[in-house]
């Protein structure tokens, strides 16, 4: 048998950024390990779903110290899907688990469910309703995090599809909410749609797509300028596409480009799909779950926009914003242009400079900025592909 400790001593965050403030295990990853021991014993192999297990700690720690089989996962992410794969294969644990998409054949008949509590409500409410929905009357839910990201709603929003709701003692700063008693499961509330009646169309939102169906003030700041992004472009990429505002925005105001909408987060994915359809241009927009342009050939477009992160999971981090930077640089034709409305603070002109092209600043309001940079024609771009 594989020892727990070796197993989690062994993780790596790759192919998602790596850093010294990064962690791939943490202490809440042990608590709920520790907190549902007794429960994760007694599952049996096929009872057993975790749910967006950052970088495999829950799913190859419950295998290792109980010898499962059969355990079904989900992860929004897919930085945190490429990452248990790797890991998996590095502990030979691999063919012990199924990646599989939230819904009923993830939780069918599951009896003990470890997951790592979301920060947006929504995501939780969403997740919360698909496990009452289709789990075991018997289930047992074991959500856990980081204490500075819980918030009493968290447990009110459980509370909505489950009978007991209950916390654990806290350890380190980390604590688990106890769930049991599943309550009987109403209609679906998600995906959530909403009317843009300013920009014109229909936005359609699952739980864990970033801002919901709403429309971001970063992403409204950058539509002003859609009619001024390079006018002769034939292919064109909305990178970090969330719920795909800005592929369809596109797609209405131009009908002869091409346009493909890419995000990580499987929810991101299935709301811009969803949205495509809503505002009737899905045939004109290719929607890719994909780890920030990794899939997308050298050259291949004339137009990215982007609206990025912040952060990296729950860390402050520019991390992922500077990959998808150096990611614009390489996918770029010369000539193309970059379009990226940001935090003014975080001052990204010069990295953008040195990763697509010359960059100038197209507008500024009291939060954001908007700047176009232009891939040089006899430059190639500063690009790292295992950038951390």
């Amino acid at each position: 048998m594989v020892e727990v400790e070796d197993v989690l001593s062994r993780l790596r965050r790759y192919p998602d950024v790596e850093a010294v403030n990064l962690y791939a295990v943490d202490a809440a990853d042990r608590l709920l390990l520790d907190v549902a021991a007794d429960s994760l014993a007694a599952a049996g192999d096929g009872r057993v779903a975790v749910i967006d297990d950052g970088y495999g700690a829950l799913t190859l720690g419950a295998i290792a110290a109980y010898d499962l089989r059969g355990v079904r996962v989900h992860q929004d992410l897919l930085t945190g899907e490429l990452a248990l794969a790797n890991n998996a294969r590095l502990v030979g644990l691999s063919d012990r688990y199924a990646t599989m998409e939230l819904g009923e054949r993830l939780l069918a008949d599951v009896r003990v469910v470890l997951w790592r509590l979301p920060r947006a409500l929504s995501g939780l409410a969403e997740t919360a309703d698909a496990i009452a929905r289709y789990a075991s009357p018997e289930v047992r839910v074991y959500a856990g995090g980081r204490d500075k990201y819980l918030t009493p709603a968290m447990n009110d929003v459980l509370a909505e599809s489950f009978g007991s709701v209950q916390a654990s003692r806290g350890r380190q700063k980390s604590r688990v909410l106890l769930a049991a008693e599943p309550k009987t499961a109403g209609d679906p509330q998600f995906p959530v749609r909403n009317q843009l009646d300013d920009q014109g169309l229909e936005v359609v939102a699952h739980g864990a797509a970033f801002s919901g169906s709403r429309l971001d003030i970063g992403t409204r700041f950058l539509l002003d300028y859609l009619r001024r992004m390079k006018p002769d472009a034939r292919d064109a990429i909305d990178l970090g596409c969330g719920t795909g505002i800005l592929a369809v925005a596109l797609a209405k105001a131009r009908p002869g480009i091409r346009i493909t909408a890419t995000d990580q987060s499987a929810a991101a994915v299935a709301s811009t799909r969803a949205t495509a359809e809503a505002n009737a241009v899905a045939e004109r927009i290719t929607v890719l779950r994909d780890d920030a342009m990794s899939s997308t050939p050298d050259n291949s477009a004339d137009l990215v926009l982007c609206n990025p992160p912040f952060h990296v999971g729950a860390a402050v981090h520019t991390g992922s914003a500077i990959k998808m930077f150096q990611q614009a640089g390489r996918v770029l034709r010369p000539g193309g242009e970059l379009w990226t409305v940001y935090n003014s603070h975080l001052n990204y002109r010069g990295v953008m400079e040195r990763m697509v092209g010359k960059t100038e600043v197209m507008g500024r309001n009291r939060k954001f900025t908007v700047t176009r940079s232009v891939r040089g024609l006899h430059t190639t771009p500063a690009v790292d592909r295992d950038a951390s």
